[in-house]
This record gives structure tokens, C-alpha cells and sequence, in this order.
């Protein structure tokens, strides 16, 4: 009987007034609602803090450049001090080393250059020597004259040898001093070999080495036809007259 009164009363509340009562508080409830995420949305954007991470995009980024400081590179590294050298000691040290170098070299011992090889161009006892600064009698044109070259005393059709190694660079037939053959050294030296016998047994431009035969002693020096039968040897120094007996053994 209860439970059936309780139960009409109820269905007489929803059906009456309290249907009305209801609806009013679901209504209150949803303005009280609307009204929290108003403010809320407001709440949000006047946040400082959203503010500025929303409008990032709208500010402007200004760089500004530090300018370097002397003394240091751009990219901030510093320049590193330039080590100290101790330079005392040096100057003695160069020095001590520069006279040890000087005595090394004081100490070796110098070699000459060895002389030009020349042998004498056919035996016999010199007859008239050089004299190209004096004069000396001259028995064929009974005159004083220079002698620019040596008469060695040899039997006729004896053979005569190159003094000293070279090239024939003439063969010719001189008025005075007859049948003659220069041979050219290489080193501005010449030999003249004259009054030899005619048709000698080399050519020109042929090599000749030291001691071969390039003659024979002859008469056809007519400037010097009254003396000994004899060699006219001479030695020329770039064109210059220059002693044999300075280039010949003793």
C-alpha cells in the first residue's frame, strides 16, 4: 500500500508543477555552463603567456652583430703569443762553427793540376835558342834578328814527333821556313814544326797523339840553309811566341 502511494505521488509530481521544476534547473544548468567556457575562452586570450607563443610570427627578429675584439680572430679564437727564442749563444756558435769549416778546409791538401805532357820533338843538342825580346845573328841572312822558336841540331831525313797531343790544323809550304805543320791543341796552344822534308805523312784534321810521327827533318828552310842540319820547333800561347824549353822536359 506504501509503495503503491509513493509511486502515484511521484507520477503526480512530474505530471504537475514538478515538471516545470526540472526543466528549469536543467535549463540553469546549461546557461551556468555556457557561461564557464565563456569566460574560460576569455581567460585564454588575454594569458600573456599564450599571447606571445601564438603571435611569435608577427614580431620582428632583429641580429645583432658584436663586433670582434682586436687581437682576436672572427671566429673568437685567440691568437696564441709567438713562443720566445732564446737567441743568446747563437751568434758564438755561428762563428766557432765558421772557423771550424775554415780550418777544415786550410787542412786539405791542394793538388795541382797536373801539366800539359810534352816531349821533345826529335833528340839533339838546341843549336840557337828562343829570342823574341833580343836580337841574335842570323848566319844565313848575316843579320841580327829574333828567333821566335828553338833549332834543334838532327841528321837529315831524321823523324820528327808531335810534342804533344792535338789535331794537324795546316800544312803548308812557307817561302822562309819551308815544309811546315802546326798542330792545334785545344787549349790555345799551337806547335809549329818547319824545315821539314816535303810530302809529311799526315793530313789535315788528323788526330795526332803524343810521340807519333808527323815528319821528318829536311832542308827546305831557306832562311836558315847556312846553319847545322836541324828542326825549327816553336811554340805559340794564343798567337803569342812563348820558350819551348818552358814546355819541354829537361
Amino acid at each position: 500500500m506504501n509503495s503503491r502511494g509513493s509511486g502515484k505521488k511521484l507520477e503526480g509530481f512530474f505530471t504537475g508543477k514538478g515538471f516545470y521544476i526540472v526543466l528549469f534547473l536543467c535549463a540553469a544548468v546549461i546557461g551556468v555552463s555556457a557561461w564557464m567556457m565563456a569566460t574560460g575562452n576569455e581567460t585564454m586570450e588575454n594569458d600573456p603567456v599564450r599571447n606571445n607563443s601564438v603571435n611569435l610570427d608577427d614580431r620582428r627578429v632583429e641580429t645583432v652583430i658584436v663586433p670582434a675584439q682586436s687581437g682576436t680572430a672572427e671566429t673568437g679564437a685567440l691568437e696564441a703569443d709567438a713562443p720566445e727564442v732564446n737567441t743568446e749563444g747563437l751568434a758564438e756558435n755561428a762563428e766557432v762553427q765558421d772557423s771550424e769549416a775554415v780550418a777544415a778546409v786550410e787542412e786539405q791538401p791542394v793538388v795541382e793540376a797536373a801539366a800539359p805532357i810534352y816531349v821533345w820533338p826529335v833528340a839533339g843538342q838546341v843549336e840557337r835558342a828562343h829570342s823574341s825580346d833580343t836580337l841574335s845573328y842570323d848566319q844565313t841572312l848575316r843579320d841580327w834578328r829574333t828567333h821566335e822558336g828553338i833549332d834543334i841540331i838532327a841528321e837529315l831525313g831524321a823523324p820528327v814527333v808531335a810534342a804533344h797531343s792535338g789535331s794537324v790544323e795546316s800544312i803548308v809550304q812557307d817561302s822562309l821556313y819551308g815544309t811546315v805543320v802546326t798542330v792545334s791543341h785545344g787549349d790555345g796552344t799551337r806547335t809549329i814544326y818547319a824545315n821539314l822534308a816535303e810530302n809529311p805523312p799526315v793530313n789535315v784534321g788528323d788526330w795526332i797523339d803524343c810521340g807519333t810521327t808527323i815528319g821528318s827533318v829536311g832542308s827546305t828552310a831557306l832562311c836558315e840553309i847556312s846553319q847545322t842540319s836541324h828542326l825549327h820547333f816553336a811554340i805559340t800561347v794564343n798567337g803569342t811566341a812563348a820558350d819551348p824549353m818552358d814546355y819541354l822536359p829537361v
